[in-house]
Protein backbone atom coordinates (compact mmCIF):
# COMPACT_ATOMS: atom_id res chain seq x y z
CA UNK A 1 0.00 0.00 0.00
CA UNK A 2 2.49 3.05 1.14
CA UNK A 3 2.81 6.04 3.17
CA UNK A 4 2.11 9.24 2.64
CA UNK A 5 3.34 11.74 5.28
CA UNK A 6 1.73 15.01 5.96
CA UNK A 7 3.57 18.04 7.30
CA UNK A 8 1.61 21.64 7.44
CA UNK A 9 1.68 24.56 8.90
CA UNK A 10 -0.99 26.36 10.46
CA UNK A 11 -4.51 27.31 8.53
CA UNK A 12 -2.56 25.13 6.06
CA UNK A 13 -5.11 22.44 5.52
CA UNK A 14 -3.32 19.69 6.88
CA UNK A 15 -6.47 18.56 9.08
CA UNK A 16 -8.54 18.74 5.98
CA UNK A 17 -6.89 17.52 3.08
CA UNK A 18 -5.07 14.64 5.01
CA UNK A 19 -8.54 13.07 5.76
CA UNK A 20 -9.63 13.16 2.51
CA UNK A 21 -6.53 11.66 1.02
CA UNK A 22 -6.77 8.49 2.99
CA UNK A 23 -10.54 8.16 2.14
CA UNK A 24 -9.01 8.54 -1.91
CA UNK A 25 -6.03 6.30 -1.79
CA UNK A 26 -8.17 3.81 0.67
CA UNK A 27 -5.73 4.12 3.32
CA UNK A 28 -6.20 4.46 7.43
CA UNK A 29 -6.14 8.32 7.97
CA UNK A 30 -3.50 8.19 11.33
CA UNK A 31 -3.09 11.23 13.50
CA UNK A 32 -4.84 10.73 17.08
CA UNK A 33 -4.25 7.26 17.26
CA UNK A 34 -0.55 7.86 17.60
CA UNK A 35 -0.46 9.21 21.22
CA UNK A 36 -2.88 7.14 22.41
CA UNK A 37 -1.14 4.18 21.83
CA UNK A 38 2.28 5.90 23.03
CA UNK A 39 0.18 6.64 26.47
CA UNK A 40 -1.02 3.35 26.57
CA UNK A 41 2.75 1.95 26.00
CA UNK A 42 4.30 4.31 28.28
CA UNK A 43 1.44 3.36 31.33
CA UNK A 44 0.19 7.30 31.48
CA UNK A 45 -2.79 9.33 30.46
CA UNK A 46 -2.86 10.24 26.75
CA UNK A 47 -2.93 13.77 28.65
CA UNK A 48 0.21 13.42 29.34
CA UNK A 49 1.25 13.00 25.26
CA UNK A 50 -0.98 15.00 23.54
CA UNK A 51 -2.09 18.62 25.39
CA UNK A 52 -2.06 19.51 29.43
CA UNK A 53 1.76 19.89 29.22
CA UNK A 54 1.19 24.04 29.23
CA UNK A 55 1.06 23.99 32.99
CA UNK A 56 3.52 21.38 33.74
CA UNK A 57 6.97 22.26 34.95
CA UNK A 58 8.98 20.10 32.79
CA UNK A 59 10.35 22.75 30.61
CA UNK A 60 10.45 22.46 27.05
CA UNK A 61 9.01 18.92 26.35
CA UNK A 62 6.12 19.40 28.31
CA UNK A 63 5.55 21.61 26.16
CA UNK A 64 6.45 20.57 22.74
CA UNK A 65 6.54 16.86 22.86
CA UNK A 66 2.81 16.08 21.99
CA UNK A 67 2.43 19.10 19.24
CA UNK A 68 3.67 18.24 15.95
CA UNK A 69 0.09 17.40 15.13
CA UNK A 70 -1.24 19.84 17.32
CA UNK A 71 -4.68 21.44 16.07
CA UNK A 72 -4.95 24.31 13.87
CA UNK A 73 -6.94 26.30 16.52
CA UNK A 74 -6.11 26.45 20.29
CA UNK A 75 -8.66 26.69 22.63
CA UNK A 76 -8.46 28.93 25.98
CA UNK A 77 -9.46 26.27 28.57
CA UNK A 78 -6.00 25.69 30.74
CA UNK A 79 -5.56 21.99 31.48
CA UNK A 80 -4.15 20.80 34.66
CA UNK A 81 -1.08 19.33 35.46
CA UNK A 82 -0.43 15.71 34.10
CA UNK A 83 2.90 13.88 34.62
CA UNK A 84 5.01 14.23 31.50
CA UNK A 85 7.21 10.98 30.48
CA UNK A 86 10.56 11.14 29.39
CA UNK A 87 11.66 13.50 26.51
CA UNK A 88 13.29 10.12 25.33
CA UNK A 89 10.75 7.86 26.61
CA UNK A 90 8.08 9.65 24.00
CA UNK A 91 10.07 10.13 20.84
CA UNK A 92 11.21 6.69 21.25
CA UNK A 93 7.54 5.36 21.21
CA UNK A 94 6.43 8.12 18.81
CA UNK A 95 9.04 6.60 16.11
CA UNK A 96 8.33 2.85 16.97
CA UNK A 97 4.65 3.70 15.96
CA UNK A 98 5.84 5.42 13.38
CA UNK A 99 7.98 2.64 12.13
CA UNK A 100 4.76 0.09 13.45
CA UNK A 101 2.12 1.87 10.38
CA UNK A 102 4.80 2.32 7.85
CA UNK A 103 5.80 -1.55 7.60
CA UNK A 104 2.01 -2.60 8.26
CA UNK A 105 -0.96 -2.02 5.72
CA UNK A 106 0.48 1.94 5.31
CA UNK A 107 -1.49 4.85 6.37
CA UNK A 108 -1.50 8.91 5.65
CA UNK A 109 0.15 10.09 8.27
CA UNK A 110 -0.35 13.95 9.86
CA UNK A 111 2.64 15.44 11.77
CA UNK A 112 4.94 13.64 14.21
CA UNK A 113 8.07 14.92 12.25
CA UNK A 114 7.22 11.14 10.24
CA UNK A 115 8.67 12.27 6.95
CA UNK A 116 11.88 12.79 8.88
CA UNK A 117 11.67 9.09 11.03
CA UNK A 118 10.51 7.75 7.86
CA UNK A 119 12.92 9.10 4.99
CA UNK A 120 14.24 7.12 2.41
CA UNK A 121 11.48 4.46 2.33
CA UNK A 122 10.72 3.55 -1.61
CA UNK A 123 6.42 3.54 -1.11
CA UNK A 124 6.46 6.56 0.64
CA UNK A 125 5.32 10.48 -0.12
CA UNK A 126 5.78 13.37 1.98
CA UNK A 127 4.10 16.61 1.53
CA UNK A 128 4.89 19.99 2.91
CA UNK A 129 1.54 22.15 3.25
CA UNK A 130 2.45 25.85 3.81
CA UNK A 131 1.94 29.22 2.51
CA UNK A 132 2.40 32.61 3.37
CA UNK A 133 1.43 33.83 6.70
CA UNK A 134 -0.53 36.50 6.24
CA UNK A 135 -2.96 34.31 4.04
CA UNK A 136 -3.17 31.67 6.62
CA UNK A 137 -4.37 33.97 9.00
CA UNK A 138 -7.04 35.10 6.63
CA UNK A 139 -7.85 31.32 6.40
CA UNK A 140 -7.92 31.00 9.86
CA UNK A 141 -10.40 33.76 10.32
CA UNK A 142 -12.73 31.87 7.21
CA UNK A 143 -11.82 28.58 8.63
CA UNK A 144 -12.86 29.18 12.42
CA UNK A 145 -14.75 32.45 12.53
CA UNK A 146 -11.61 33.83 14.55
CA UNK A 147 -11.04 37.14 15.00
CA UNK A 148 -7.74 38.43 13.37
CA UNK A 149 -5.99 39.26 16.62
CA UNK A 150 -7.33 35.40 17.81
CA UNK A 151 -5.86 33.81 14.21
CA UNK A 152 -2.64 35.73 14.47
CA UNK A 153 -2.15 34.65 18.13
CA UNK A 154 -3.38 30.97 16.91
CA UNK A 155 -0.61 31.27 14.39
CA UNK A 156 2.10 32.10 16.49
CA UNK A 157 1.29 29.38 18.94
CA UNK A 158 0.81 26.76 16.60
CA UNK A 159 3.66 27.30 14.11
CA UNK A 160 6.46 27.62 17.22
CA UNK A 161 5.06 24.62 18.84
CA UNK A 162 4.91 22.66 15.23
CA UNK A 163 8.62 24.10 14.16
CA UNK A 164 10.13 23.85 18.35
CA UNK A 165 9.24 20.01 17.95
CA UNK A 166 11.04 19.17 14.93
CA UNK A 167 13.82 21.86 15.70
CA UNK A 168 14.55 20.17 19.39
CA UNK A 169 13.62 16.48 18.81
CA UNK A 170 15.88 16.09 15.12
CA UNK A 171 17.70 19.83 14.45
CA UNK A 172 16.16 20.20 11.53
CA UNK A 173 13.86 23.02 10.31
CA UNK A 174 10.12 21.35 9.27
CA UNK A 175 9.79 23.43 5.83
CA UNK A 176 13.13 22.45 4.62
CA UNK A 177 12.33 21.55 0.93
CA UNK A 178 14.15 18.94 0.62
CA UNK A 179 12.81 16.68 3.27
CA UNK A 180 9.63 16.22 0.82
CA UNK A 181 8.58 14.90 -2.24
CA UNK A 182 5.80 17.93 -2.92
CA UNK A 183 5.43 20.86 -1.32
CA UNK A 184 2.41 22.60 -1.80
CA UNK A 185 1.12 26.84 -0.89
CA UNK A 186 -2.24 26.12 -0.14
CA UNK A 187 -2.87 29.78 0.14
CA UNK A 188 -2.02 30.43 -3.87
CA UNK A 189 -3.37 26.66 -4.41
CA UNK A 190 -7.33 25.84 -3.36
CA UNK A 191 -7.42 22.61 -0.89
CA UNK A 192 -8.95 20.37 -3.46
CA UNK A 193 -6.62 21.26 -5.97
CA UNK A 194 -4.06 19.88 -3.56
CA UNK A 195 -5.83 16.97 -2.18
CA UNK A 196 -5.66 16.50 -6.08
CA UNK A 197 -1.89 16.86 -7.00
CA UNK A 198 -1.16 14.69 -3.27
CA UNK A 199 -3.40 11.61 -4.83
CA UNK A 200 -1.74 11.81 -8.22
CA UNK A 201 1.77 12.08 -6.41
CA UNK A 202 1.20 9.35 -4.65
CA UNK A 203 0.10 6.96 -7.40
CA UNK A 204 3.66 8.12 -8.73
CA UNK A 205 5.31 6.61 -6.20
CA UNK A 206 3.61 3.90 -6.12
CA UNK A 207 0.88 3.93 -3.30
CA UNK A 208 -2.25 2.73 -4.16
CA UNK A 209 -4.94 4.74 -5.09
CA UNK A 210 -8.71 4.93 -5.15
CA UNK A 211 -10.00 6.23 -8.52
CA UNK A 212 -11.92 9.47 -8.74
CA UNK A 213 -12.66 12.39 -6.35
CA UNK A 214 -13.52 12.28 -2.78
Amino acid sequence: MGIVTISASYAAGGSEIAPRVAERLGLPFVDRAIPVNVAAELGVPVESVDGAEEQSRSGFWALMASMAAVPDYIGTASPGYVHVPSERAMQEKTEEQLTKIADGPGAVLLGRAAAIVLAGREAALHVRLDGPEEGRIRAAMRQHGISEVEAREARKMNDAARVGYVKHLYRCDPAKASLYHLVIDTVAIDWRTAEDLIVTAAAARGIAATAGRG
